[in-house]
Formats: structure tokens, C-alpha cells, sequence
């Protein structure tokens, strides 16, 4: 005969009482705010390789590395939910 194991209570997350629409629009501000910065660093980037071109290697080069870095925190920005969502139990 085996015995049956208590689990632990595992509740759905609950927002408190009035914060779900100030949250939710706190994240869509911040999600607004990912996209504009993302837009500009990528068009500061396109500016430094197009100035960078003649003579000013350094300058491109920075571009280059600065379009990578762009793009790795739009796509962790992409997936954060997800990321958040896969730590939970």
C-alpha cells in the first residue's frame, strides 16, 4: 500500500485588486518604448556604417558591432514573456 504524497498548493497568478490595467499598460508603454529605441539604434547604426565607409573604418566597424547589439535586445525584448513563462513552476 503506498501513501499519497501532499503537494503543495500551486495558485494561478492573480493580479490585486485595480493593478491589472495599470501593469498592463505600464507594459505597453515599455514595449513601445523597446521598438522606438530598437528602430533608432538601428538607423544610427546604417548612419555610422554610411559615414564609415571611406576612411573612417573604425567608425563602420562600430556600426557593425552596434547593429548586433541592437538586435540581441530586440529579440531578448521578443521573448521575454516567454523567458518569464518558462521559470515559472
Amino acid at each position: 500500500m503506498t501513501i499519497p504524497i501532499a503537494q503543495p498548493p500551486n495558485p494561478a497568478p492573480i493580479a490585486p485588486p485595480g493593478m491589472a490595467n495599470i501593469v498592463n499598460q505600464l507594459l505597453g508603454w515599455m514595449k513601445w518604448g523597446v521598438v522606438a529605441v530598437g528602430v533608432a539604434g538601428i538607423l544610427m547604426c546604417a548612419f555610422m556604417l554610411i559615414i564609415g565607409r571611406r576612411n573612417r573604418s573604425a567608425t563602420a566597424y562600430e556600426g557593425v558591432v552596434g547593429s548586433v547589439w541592437v538586435l540581441a535586445g530586440l529579440g531578448l525584448a521578443s521573448v521575454a514573456a516567454l523567458l518569464v513563462g518558462a521559470f515559472q513552476l
